[in-house]
């Protein structure tokens, strides 16, 4: 599978690469313009484009923004577009007027992305040194230590700054996962699925965590997730079902629109 490769023809795509909406300089909102992404997958009789997303268009703009479907409906592509792990195969994606293809670099350094696995994050023997890995680029390396440990300390979990990441539990590793991506002090912060992990206590404490990074910091939260009753914390949700943005409502009617939709396919 190849992604960002575009098949020489996709039906009803009709030229939209060449579309999209300019953005004024330091806008800030997330924009998609017919944006479509999709695989070429290998066949006996030669390559066959498979589509992931479909002419999803979006303007995003609130604090807080949920993303429910089902697995497979193309929620983590959909997020991953956002900072540039996925590019468009046709269409236009501007970060706060960024295009994650031209300027990956400034894209990154604005949006933050916690994978489902943290496994997928996680690369030194202990929290503190990851965190401190983060810290390499903006915090001298005298003061990586003290920045690391507030850093941690701001989640609640300073006491695991000195374990091994292989003794923590999933749900502790989560949050260290979450930890080092907020150390570099992003604007955006996009979340995979990141309750799947999480106990009771520990949800609690990530809700805490992003209500207190969306009032004091002005970050923008965006995450997908299964807890139907997380996402309606938000303050907008989209409901993604075979590609496509079927729903973009509040968070209670996009709830009761996945409901309705998960029902109509079990019957």
């Amino acid at each position: 599978m190849i992604f960002g490769r575009r098949p020489t023809s996709v039906p009803g795509e009709g030229g939209a690469a060449s579309k999209g909406v300019s953005a004024a300089p330091g806008e800030q909102a997330i924009r998609f313009t017919d944006v479509s992404v999709g695989v070429l997958d290998d066949t006996p009789t030669g390559d066959v484009y498979r589509p992931i997303l479909t002419a999803v268009d979006l303007a995003l703009t609130e604090p807080k923004i949920a993303i429910i479907g089902a697995n497979g409906s193309g929620k983590s592509t959909l997020l991953q577009l956002f900072n540039g792990l996925v590019t468009a195969n046709s269409g236009q994606v501007l970060i706060d007027g960024l295009d994650p293809m031209a300027q990956p670099g400034q894209v990154r350094s604005r949006v933050g992305f916690v994978f489902t696995d943290p496994a997928a994050q996680l690369v030194m023997p202990t929290p503190l040194e990851d965190i401190e890995l983060s810290l390499r680029k903006r915090v001298p390396k005298a003061e990586r230590r003290d920045a690391a440990l507030a850093v941690l300390d701001e989640l609640g979990i300073a006491d695991l700054a000195e374990r091994s990441v292989y003794e923590l539990s999933g749900g502790q590793r989560q949050l260290v996962a979450l930890a080092a991506v907020l150390a570099v002090d992003p604007q955006i912060l996009v979340l995979d699925e990141p309750t799947t992990l999480l106990d009771l206590r520990n949800r609690e404490k990530l809700r805490l965590c992003l209500e207190d990074l969306v009032d004091r910091r002005g970050v923008r939260v965006i995450f997908s997730t299964h807890d139907l009753e997380f996402a309606e914390l938000a303050d907008r949700a989209l409901v993604v079902d075979d590609g496509r943005i079927i729903c973009d409502a509040t968070p209670a009617e996009a709830v009761a629109e996945y409901r309705r939709l998960i029902m109509s396919d079990s019957s």
